[in-house]
């Protein structure tokens, strides 16, 4: 009898750079695959939905806790940091899967222009593209390692999402 069991998750990686682009701190922070996103992975596999979805990445505020059951519009532990120069979340472009085990996609990199003093906890990754919006769907939630980051303007926020699914 077989007993393989699959599993999802990501890791985030952050480089932070000052407005004269000295790297101030470089962080890799792994993620939480909410509900609403493993049930988006199985419906564009299992049932065969049309995709046409884009994937965005948003920066989350100071003090957040998530759990499995947080959305796009019902996440109350956390909030949304929008002190960014880009008009909306940035667009995240992923790389062609790998066949090996485990199977991986990484985005390219993703830039925040920091216009605003501010403290962020983490990243996510949604299919819409609002600042501060709470449509779309939330795939995965995360908080850096050391704990919440203070970001000044001009500082450049650079972060990659990579992605694997497992065959443990």
């Amino acid at each position: 009898m077989l007993a393989n069991k699959s599993s999802f998750g990501g890791v985030f990686t952050a480089t932070c750079y000052d407005k004269d682009g000295n790297l101030k701190w470089a962080e890799e922070f792994p993620n939480l695959v909410v509900n609403v996103g493993l049930q988006f992975i199985n419906q564009q596999v299992f049932l065969a939905s049309n995709y046409t979805a884009s994937w965005y990445m948003g920066l989350v505020n100071t003090g957040a806790t998530y759990n499995a059951a947080n959305t796009m519009s019902a996440h109350a532990t956390w909030t949304e940091n929008t002190d960014y120069s880009q008009a909306t979340r940035p667009l995240i472009v992923f790389t062609t899967p790998t066949t090996a085990n485990p199977s991986v996609a990484t985005s390219d990199v993703v830039t925040f222009t920091i216009n605003a003093n501010a403290t962020i906890a983490g990243a996510f990754i949604t299919t819409s593209s609002t600042k501060a919006g709470t449509t779309g769907t939330l795939l995965s939630v995360g908080n850096f390692t050391v704990g919440d980051r203070g970001l000044v303007s001009g500082d450049t926020l650079n972060v990659t999402y990579t992605f694997s699914a497992t065959a443990a």
